[in-house]
Formats: structure tokens, sequence, C-alpha cells
């Protein structure tokens, strides 16, 4: 949380509050009455609950603070810049790079002196967020374009743009590319291909463990032949780390990642000389939505970042995501036309005919899909 001057009243979380003799024993540390602090919790989720404070918002957004999001993840600079733009005002934007579990626990470590305004994660981790309350109970009014399971039930978070899982393939070391999911079971790839364990729990491994799934007649909530999919691909792996590095070397010729990234990666090879090709698995994919998620305990910028949350939704928002080669949330809900120039870094829209949506995210468990590969397939 951030640090008010004396003449401030204390703003403290909806997570303080704890029942019984936790509350009380957290009032007796504050120095506040039991009531006095319950009184200030709800004080501060109705500051959340209002429309954005556009003049404090203009002095909030000069330094603009986040985690997992540096300027060129998914042309996040841009977006911020467009925001400034629009409400007056000019960023400068600081990073901290971290993964979307990271970015959960460094907001609930840094509670009494919070430092990001927001962060990018992977959709499966809003709940997860949810969980920890360390999103505010704010509902930005572009979030009425999105269904369920694409934000938080009362807001906090919301889904910005989509990745497809896919792959980048070295064509100097893969002279007959894969096609589809199942052709990297073919004995000519064995040991070629970047290891996926979903086990882990990052989006990536996660969403391409469900994308097997549908790629092989199941869906998100039977992973059966994704289980047994992944089993077959166990002795097909390369024992070397899958990087830039052995991409361009070829010692992981063969690199699953989202399309967005494969694409920026074809691009980086290209000007090194390195001849390289993007694959939409013809057998199917997926889109998996990020997500933008505000920081509660941001009090001291709670202005911007509430119009921030509700930017990324915006057309201009959404437009600058497109730029970055990634389909926006509302492009793939029928709900948004892109101008030409922001699809000049897409792939033809035809290598996405059997990319499928998940009908409600908020049913898809994190932890089971995990605990699944971890038991049926690592274990």
């Amino acid at each position: 949380m951030s640090t008010f001057p004396a003449s401030t009243p204390v703003h403290l979380s909806r997570r303080d509050l704890l029942a019984g003799t936790g509350a009380i024993s957290l009032a007796t540390v504050l120095g506040v009455s039991p009531l006095a602090l319950r009184t200030a919790l709800a004080a501060d989720g109705a500051a959340w609950s209002l429309p954005p404070d556009l003049e404090a918002a203009k002095a909030e957004g000069a330094q603009f603070q986040s985690y997992g999001m540096p300027d060129s993840w998914a042309n996040y600079g841009e977006v911020i810049a467009k925001l400034g733009q629009r409400y007056g005002f000019a960023a400068t934007h600081t990073d901290t790079d971290m993964n979307s579990l990271e970015e959960i626990t460094k907001f609930e470590a840094e509670k009494n002196n919070a430092v990001a305004i927001c962060a990018d994660i992977g959709i499966l981790y809003g709940k997860v967020a949810d969980q920890k309350a360390v999103v505010p109970p704010y509902m930005p009014p572009n979030a009425a374009k999105l269904p369920a399971g694409l934000k938080g039930d009362k807001g906090g978070w919301v889904a910005t743009f989509t990745g497809v899982p896919a792959m980048v393939v070295n064509t100097d070391v893969i002279k007959t590319v894969p096609k589809s999911w199942a052709d990297l079971a073919k004995p000519e790839y064995k040991g070629k291909i970047e290891t996926i364990d979903a086990a882990g729990g990052a989006g990536t491994t996660v969403s391409t463990f469900i994308a097997w799934a549908y790629a092989f007649g199941g869906s998100e909530n039977d992973l059966k032949p994704a289980i047994d999919f992944a089993k077959t691909m166990v002795g097909q792996y390369a024992s070397a780390p899958a990087n830039t590095q052995t991409l361009e070397k070829g010692e992981v010729p063969i690199q699953i990642k989202y399309d967005f990234n494969c694409i920026a990666a074809v691009k980086a090879l290209k000007a090194k000389g390195v001849n390289a090709a993007v694959v939409i698995p013809a057998d199917g994919s997926i889109y998996a939505p990020s997500a933008l998620m505000l920081n509660t305990f941001n009090t001291a910028k709670m202005n911007v970042a509430k119009l921030m949350l509700d930017f990324v939704l915006s057309d201009e928002g959404q437009a600058a995501f497109a730029k970055f080669g990634a389909r926006p949330i509302r492009w793939v809900l029928g709900d948004l036309k892109l101008p030409d120039d922001a699809k000049a870094n897409w792939l033809p829209d035809a290598a996405y005919a059997k990319v499928h949506s998940i009908p409600d995210w908020s049913k898809v468990d994190l932890q089971k899909v995990v605990a699944t590969y971890r038991d049926e397939v690592s274990g």
C-alpha cells in the first residue's frame, strides 16, 4: 500500500479484514478499533467503485509502474502512451518483468507499500488473483463487452488479447516442416522439440496441454486425449532448454509458443539470416487470453488504474494489441473491426480455422489441469 501523509486516513485492503480475534488483533496493532477498521475497509472498497477522477489520474499517470508488461510485450508501450494522450498526461513507464504467480505474490507482499499499478497475467490466474484478494472491486464500463469468465466477478481484471499455442520451426534445420501436433510424434522429430511440462503451471504449457485435448477430440473438461498424446511426446523432446539461442543454432529447432511470440521469433531470425516458419497446427489449437489486473493496494494511483483497465478494451487499445501480432479479445468475440494496418503482423485468418474458443474460462480449474498432467503424464 502506498504511504500517505499523516493527515490522510489510513486505507486498508479488504484482505486485511479477518474474522473473530484476527480482526481484533489487527486493529490493536494498528491502534484503531474494530469498528473503525471495518469503516476504513468499507470506505476503501467504496473508493474503488467510484468513477475515476480524470484530473487526479493525470498526476498519477506521470510515473506508470507495472509488472510483467514491458513496452515491447504486447505493445504495452504504445497502449500506455495512447492512454496518456487520450487523458492529457505523458507517462514514464517502468516495468519489472515476472510471471503471473510472481506478480500476484508481489502485489500481496507489497500491500503496505504498493509499487505497481497493474500487471499482465494469464487468464487462468484471474481466479487466483480473486482468491488472494489482490484485485479491487472495480468493473470498467467497457467490460460490459465481455462475457463471464473473461473478467473478474467483481471486476479488478479483464481479458485483453489472446495467444494461440503454435510452433516456430527453424527451417534451415527442419526441412520437412510439421503441419500438426500429430506430426510431432514422428520419428524424424525425435530430440528436436521443446519440452512441454504443464505440471509447472506456466501459461503457455497449460494452454498447449488444453490445445492438445481439442486437437484430438477432447476439451478443457475432457483431458484424456491430451494425456494420451502427451505421453507419446515424452520421448520426443530435446535435452537442451528452449530459448532464442537454441532455436537459432538448431539445438531445439521446433519450439512451442503463442502465435505472436512465434511471429516475433521468425522476424528476429530473419534479421540474422536464419530461415524459420510459424505453424498454426492443422489439427487444432485454442485462443488463450491474457488479462490485465489492477493492484487493489495501490490506492494512491487508483484513478489512472481505472482508466487503464477500461482503455485496454477500447477500440484504440485493442488495435494496439493487434499490431503486436496478437488477436485482441474483442476481435475473437466478434465485437471488433480492425483497420488493415493493425493486422499487418497477423498470419492469414485461414490458418486459424480450427482454433477453438473456450466457452467459459471461469470453469477451467488451473490446479486440476496441473495436477492431471503431473499425475497422469509426469508421474
